[in-house]
């Protein structure tokens, strides 16, 4: 067993579930509940890192993000004048699983377990090979090299906003003024790597993702007398059929070359008190997944003129339409825009290096969701932004790393 695949191995039995998907015990519901839940929460994950990180000679930093989650940083600084950075940034919660799922098990050439490919694995392949680079002959000379695991990713995404909120990501590119390491030694970051799994292929672009929520309000009446009510459930449901059918196929139209088509889903709807009273009032929730070019601006007119197209609109039927938080923090909206890196000027030259690096023949790739990516380097001014894990899911229950990806290559 390789160093690699142990520290996997390792991270696979330190249950890190985010504190979103851990059901509340019967009789709670404050979010204090949930993060005493024994699976919940990065802290043993980050804490074990931390000293793993450290034995090997990394400097070794936390950045607080939330009550009892904090970033992981390590650091390994070059001989010379710092002149760039490689930005290495992996996540480190999991969504939730049963027991048995934080049991390593090795089969066919495989590593099963919660969070092996999403994103322990390449937790483990890159702060493994930092700590060997470290304690190898020579380093780069003139490159740092900064591994942060980052919390909240499966949720809400607050640990790479607040990393990217540091005032090395708004000044990119300017001499350090400051003896703070986190802020000093990320301003000339040129590549990031976030280690989603992807098969090792290179991501290239992403959809956005747009989270609205619309609402109508009627007038609420006695169930045996509805036609002195207006019932906002049959209005929605208006507005459900416009989106699932007129609006879907408006979408179907427009194709990036690698993303596909932009899409529309109503993932949730609630309304009514009870049978016997006409509801007064009805929401859902949509998803819209964006394609390069689409703003949130754009998405509100674009349904705004559906709904006014079709009539749904009237002088005595009421319907708001605002953007949804993202889940479980609700200071931050659940807009993440679409990402192209072939406009990006250096995109190629990020390939290349990742190419000549890694050792592995790649094609273009694209993902599909957007979740971290969005809110790292390239979000902010930093110059790439790629994802390469070699992990994968063949179900929801199955999720594991290829072991042959996680031995050194020369």
């Amino acid at each position: 067993m390789t160093r690699t695949e142990k520290l996997l191995a390792e991270l696979i039995a330190l249950p890190s579930v985010n504190p979103a998907f851990v059901p509340p015990p019967p009789a709670a519901s404050a979010r204090q509940a949930r993060s005493s839940h024994p699976f919940a929460g990065e802290k043993r994950v980050a804490d074990f890192l931390a000293s793993f990180a450290a034995r090997a000679g990394l400097d070794v930093e936390f950045q607080k993000v939330a009550p009892g989650r904090s970033n992981v940083i390590a650091r390994l600084l070059p001989p010379g004048k710092i002149r760039q950075t490689i930005l290495l940034a992996p996540h480190l919660d999991t969504v939730g699983a049963g027991d048995s799922q934080f049991v390593p098990r090795r089969k066919n050439g495989r590593l099963y377990g919660r969070g092996a490919c999403d994103t322990k694995g390449s937790v483990a392949a890159m702060l493994t090979a930092l700590c060997e680079l470290a304690n190898a002959k020579s380093r780069p000379r003139e490159t740092e090299i900064v591994f942060a695991g980052l919390v909240d990713e499966e949720n809400a995404q607050i640990g790479s906003r607040a990393l990217v909120r540091s005032s090395a990501f708004r000044r990119l590119g300017q001499p350090a003024a400051t003896t703070d390491r986190l802020k000093a030694g990320l301003q000339t970051a040129v590549l990031a790597i976030v280690g989603e799994p992807t098969r090792l292929q290179v991501v290239t672009a992403h959809k956005g993702s747009l989270w609205l929520q619309l609402e109508t309000r009627g007038r609420a009446a006695h169930g045996a007398t509805p036609q002195l009510g207006q019932n906002a459930i049959y209005e929605m449901a208006r507005i459900v059929a416009a989106l699932e059918t007129d609006y879907a196929a408006r979408l179907r139209k427009r194709r990036h070359p690698l993303l596909g088509t932009a899409t529309v889903n109503v993932g949730t709807i609630s309304g009514g008190a009870q049978p016997n009273i006409v509801p007064d009032g009805c929401a859902i929730t949509i998803d819209r997944r964006t394609l390069p070019g689409e703003t949130e601006a754009g998405v509100r007119r674009e349904i705004a003129a559906l709904l006014r197209a079709r009539k749904i609109i009237g002088k005595n039927f009421q319907q708001e339409a605002r953007a949804l938080p993202a889940t479980g923090n609700q200071s931050e909206a659940a807009v993440g825009p679409a990402f192209f890196a072939e406009h990006r000027p250096d995109a190629a030259c990020g390939r290349g290096f990742l190419l000549r690096r890694g050792g592995v023949v790649s094609r273009r790739h694209s993902e599909r969701g957007v979740r971290t990516r969005r809110h790292r380097a390239g979000a902010h001014g930093g110059r790439v932004d790629f994802a390469g894990g070699a992990g994968a899911r063949e179900k929801p229950a199955a999720e594991f790393y290829e072991i042959i990806a996680l031995k050194p290559r020369v």
